[in-house]
Formats: structure tokens, sequence, C-alpha cells
């Protein structure tokens, strides 16, 4: 069971989890022991409220297929558990980042003063760049 909020939990149907062998180097043992792990979690086929399933599926991640499975590869540590833990953390963290209401921008304008100061930057290097010129003698 992997709770998100007090009212939002994952039961543990919902999440596939798969050993796999770890890539990179890691000597000898990294060649017999499926320390990795493989999280599949479907988004449309899933108990999550339909307003984290909107939110999921408009999300522009590379782990999010377009068929709204959500594929994590956790392979950091050494062992099976800890990799298990990771990739939990890491779903948990991409859902909650994907429901966390948005601030709306308000848009501004570069205050008068700010302005004036640009300005004059602007004109103060023009003049040091006219004066590198040839020299008349």
């Amino acid at each position: 069971m992997l709770k998100l909020s007090n009212a939002v939990e994952l039961a543990d149907w919902e999440l596939e989890i798969t050993q796999i062998r770890a890539q990179g180097a890691g000597g000898q043992n990294v060649n017999k022991v499926a320390s990795a792990v493989h999280l599949r979690f479907d988004i449309l086929n899933s108990s999550l409220p339909p307003f984290y399933k909107e939110r999921l599926m408009s999300l522009n991640d590379q782990r999010i297929s377009k068929e709204g499975v959500i594929i994590i590869k956790a392979q950091s540590f050494r062992t099976l558990e800890l990799n298990k833990e990771d990739a939990l953390e890491r779903l948990k963290e991409l859902i909650q980042e994907a429901v966390k209401p948005q601030k709306a921008r308000r848009p501004t304008k570069p205050t008068r003063s700010s302005q004036r100061k640009r300005v004059d930057r602007k004109t103060k290097k023009g003049k040091t760049k006219a004066l590198r010129g040839k020299v008349q003698v």
C-alpha cells in the first residue's frame, strides 16, 4: 500500500514490480544478481481519482507512455529492497508533483528606474567601444 495523501492510496495490485539485472559497472556481482527494479503503474486502470489521472496524463514526462503507463527503473542501490523503496518514492513524488496546484503567473513590467539604468549602461558601453577606433595623429 502506497499512501499519497490522507484520502488517496494505491493498492499493491496496482503496482507491477519486477526484478531485473542492473546495468553498468559493478564487477562480477552485477552479472549474477537481479537487484534492479522495474516499476510499472497503469494510470488509466488505477483507483486514482479522475483529477489525479487527468493531471498525470497531461504531464510531458518521458517516464509516462502514450498508453498511460508510468515506468520507473531503480538501480541506484546494491540491494533489491532499497531499489524497491527508491522506485516507490519516485512514483509518489511524481504523482504528488503532478497534482500540486500551480501558482498563477502575474505579468509584470520592468520598473522605470531599471529601464533607465539599462539604457545608461548601453550608452556607456557604446561610448567605450567608440574610443577603440584607430588613433588619429
